[in-house]
């Protein structure tokens, strides 16, 4: 179909087209006019994602993701914040509307359920562009109520994103509660241990006992040193031969002295014995001093070795001695290494469940704090307010697109028409049908009287020519 066949069809039909598009515009407008008047109540949302957590003052990488918005637009639309919604607007209290559910569902399934649902159903959330505001908005037949909705889903949205962010906050609070409980008990099992173990043992400072003990160790071994010193050299002395060579014997004054008294009789008895005689009483005398002196130097000799083999004897007694107590300050010393080294195991012990008490302390603390913080990076930009003209039906825009419409529809209906009873409305159409090429083309009789009777005015002539024209 040719363009022009296309205008000689709308010529032809002008009248179905136009009458359609004025159904169309009138049926619009009427039902624009019946229908009941809607009004859309708007509220705005702002989201900071550049703000700091309050309480850990940490960035959370999650608000900044691409997926955050998107995110949020999902809670708001999600059946826990409608069903909030309800619970805040009380809607459950109203017979009106729980007649209404009675009505349309038989009691089946749950008042709250349904409400929802339809509350969802005339929610609208959009996200503005390139910004972090969220668009609420709610239609319903009462600007109030739209309002009270739009308005009711934005603190709802307020509660349930503070309840998601605070629900784990809330968990680990309570982990770390009884984590904290736990660690202050293996703490005080700790800290009883080791009080056991030193009222076991009578420890009061393990390394001070330890520092007494091994310095009596060290100076009972410096005893045990000096004493078998003392008794190898009186052994040696033992064993010497001679008693006239030992120091003590050599070194006694007493004896030297006698010595000297026994050499200067020794003297005398010889000179005596020269000029007195071996008979003279003088030097019988003299050799009788001599015997005694001699006799007391051997006595005194006597003593002084007497009393090394005495030295002796004791310092061996006295190395016996030392030697079992060093054994047993050995092991006295040895079991007080033993004792330090458990309570420096029972000390580590208590230190490191002192650090984990202590950790887990803090941490519970802090989630402590965040599942009691009522802060959160929403809030509400513009309240909903109760619109003064309603938003649908829009009767301009759909006047103009039931023209628009009308226009298609009126169209498409002479189409169909001209198809249902096809007439030939130019030559084309003519060579189409028959399939023969087009030789020539005649005027109408009409367009040719019309022309004729312009030019000439003679009466006479409109036969002559609407003959010519037939011929």
């Amino acid at each position: 179909m040719t363009l022009q066949q296309f205008l000689l069809i709308l010529r032809a039909r002008w009248f179905v087209a136009l009458l359609t598009l004025l159904v169309t515009v009138l049926v619009t407008v009427g039902v624009s006019m019946v229908i009941p008047k809607q009004y859309t109540a708007n509220a705005a949302m702002v989201l900071d994602v550049r703000s700091p957590d309050p309480v850990t003052g940490q960035m959370l990488p999650g608000m900044i993701a691409p997926g955050y918005m998107a995110t949020q637009i999902d809670i708001i639309t999600s059946d826990r914040v409608a069903q909030r919604v309800v619970k805040l607007l009380r809607m459950e209290e109203s017979a009106v509307i729980r007649q209404q559910w009675q009505d349309e569902t038989e009691g089946k399934g749950q008042l709250l359920l349904w409400l929802s649902a339809l509350l969802q159903k005339n929610l609208e959330v959009k996200p503005s562009r390139e910004s972090n505001v969220i668009n609420i908005s709610y239609t319903g037949p009462d600007p109030d109520f739209a309002a009270a909705v739009a308005n009711a889903f934005a603190q709802s949205y307020l509660d349930v994103n503070l309840d998601l962010k605070l629900a784990p906050a809330r968990q680990y609070a309570s982990f770390f509660d009884e984590q904290s409980k736990a660690a202050r008990e293996r703490l005080d099992q700790a800290l009883a241990a080791l009080s056991s173990y030193q009222q076991a043992n009578g420890l009061v400072s393990a390394d001070e006992r330890l520092d007494y003990e091994t310095a009596k160790l060290n100076e009972t071994s410096s005893q045990l040193t000096q004493i078998q010193a003392q008794t190898t050299d009186s052994q040696s002395k033992r064993q010497n031969a001679k008693a006239d060579t030992v120091a003590e014997v050599m070194q006694s004054p007493l004896i030297n002295g006698l010595k000297a008294d026994i050499a200067r009789l020794e003297a005398k008895l010889q000179e005596g014995n020269v000029i007195l005689g071996k008979n003279h009483p003088q030097t019988l005398r003299t050799e009788s001093e001599l015997e005694s002196l001699r006799s007391q130097l051997a006595a005194e000799t006597r003593k002084i070795t007497s009393s090394i083999d005495t030295t002796y004897q004791v310092s061996r007694q006295r190395e016996e001695q030392l030697k079992k107590a060093l054994a047993t300050q050995k092991a006295r010393v040895l079991e007080l290494n033993k004792q330090r080294d458990e309570l420096r195991v029972l000390r580590n012990d208590i230190d490191i469940a002192q650090r984990a008490f202590e950790t887990i302390s803090q941490r519970a603390a802090q989630t402590n704090i965040e599942s009691q913080n009522s802060q959160t990076n929403i809030a509400v930009l513009n309240a909903a307010a109760a619109p003064i003209e309603p938003s649908r039906p829009r009767i301009l825009l759909n006047v103009l697109v039931s023209i628009f419409l009308g226009t298609l529809l009126g169209v498409g209906l002479a189409l169909m028409l001209e198809l249902a009873n096809r007439k030939v409305r130019s030559a084309d159409d003519l060579s189409e049908s028959l399939d023969l090429p087009v030789l020539g083309s005649i005027a109408s009789a009409g367009r040719s009287l019309k022309r004729s009777g312009g030019n000439n005015k003679n009466p006479s002539s409109g036969p002559a020519a609407l003959s010519g024209a037939r011929a």
